[in-house]
């Protein structure tokens, strides 16, 4: 799979703990996984490669990770988004937010605005053009040292 493929695939699993109890988002997780290696692109149109043992596990536990600091990304996303709450913004997108702002805080192996491209892809493949543009300018603030906002 190419990297943004299996982002997609993250994004899927993140955006389904909206509909999911937390206690049940690992077995979400893994009937995802399973479903995408029965059907790769029914699940993911346009697939390029077929998913390897090595995607899977990393989809799985950075879909995990995202899931468990749920409550500390929703945090920063409303202090980059000047306090507005993330139970008013739209599910995909909460979903794309939770999925860059962990990558931007918590992945070191992904530039910061790599984080935020993917994001803008994954927003105009899901969301509208209103949301791709919140999207940017939350991602945006986030992107922004602690140390740098002092200055302003």
């Amino acid at each position: 799979m190419t990297r943004t493929e299996v982002r997609d695939s993250i994004f899927r699993i993140v955006f389904r703990e909206a509909f999911f109890q937390p206690e049940g988002m690992e077995e979400q997780a893994e009937n995802y996984i399973k479903a995408l290696e029965q059907e790769p692109r029914t699940f993911l149109p346009g697939m390029k490669k077929e998913i390897e043992p090595e995607d899977e596990e990393y989809i799985r536990t950075k879909s995990m990770a995202i899931l468990n600091k749920t409550s500390e990304l929703d945090a920063l996303l409303e202090s980059a988004s000047h306090d507005w709450k993330m139970n008013r913004v739209g599910k995909a997108e909460l979903a794309i937010l939770r999925v860059a702002a962990y990558e931007i805080r918590f992945d070191d192996d992904i530039p910061g605005k790599v984080a935020v491209n993917e994001a803008l892809e994954l927003a105009k493949k899901y969301c509208d053009e209103k949301a791709v543009s919140f999207i940017n300018g939350v991602l945006n603030q986030l992107l922004i040292k602690p140390e740098d906002s002092d200055k302003e």
